[in-house]
């Protein structure tokens, strides 16, 4: 019978000890959530809803979303946005998600599993971290146009 141990309890052991990454161990979990009350003109194709503003060098764990129904076929994607409102990338975490699925976690929709313990801004695709923030949100993926309720709880590790 064999043991293989992760990163974190082979950098316990080692000798010297290694410090592993607070985001990784031991770091501190917070948590954006709110509710958005949408007007019928904010569920069309391609309408965005910044959700909130999270840390680059923060570690998302959970997306959860929830929406009412918003008419149609809508659904939306779950991305990230810059701080200056252009998208890194509209569905890194979720594709066609649809509206009035109940407050689903979706954030390894998309997202493969080697990217627990990535931060935000390796996902969002840079590969140094800029510093600030990156706002999550969801993209309209098909037409709603009807108004409706959205809520979220976001699940993040900071250093």
């Amino acid at each position: 019978m064999g043991t293989k141990n992760s990163d974190l309890v082979a950098n316990l052991e080692a000798t010297p000890q290694v410090k592993s990454s607070a985001n990784l161990l031991h770091g501190s979990v917070r948590v954006a959530q709110g509710t958005i009350e949408l007007a019928a003109g904010d569920s069309n194709d391609d309408d965005v809803v910044m959700l909130a503003p999270i840390p680059s060098n923060a570690t998302v764990t959970e997306i959860h979303i929830g929406s009412d129904t918003f008419g149609g076929s809508c659904t939306f994607n779950v991305g990230i946005y810059t701080s200056a409102g252009v998208v890194k990338d509209e569905d890194c975490y979720a594709t066609a998600v649809a509206d009035a699925a109940g407050m689903t976690d979706v954030r390894h929709e998309v997202a493969a599993i080697d990217t627990v313990g990535a931060k935000i801004h390796t996902t969002a695709g840079d590969t140094t971290d800029p510093g600030g923030y990156y706002y999550i949100a969801a993209t309209m993926a098909a037409e709603g146009g009807t108004a409706g309720t959205m809520s979220f709880r976001i699940e993040y590790v900071v250093d």
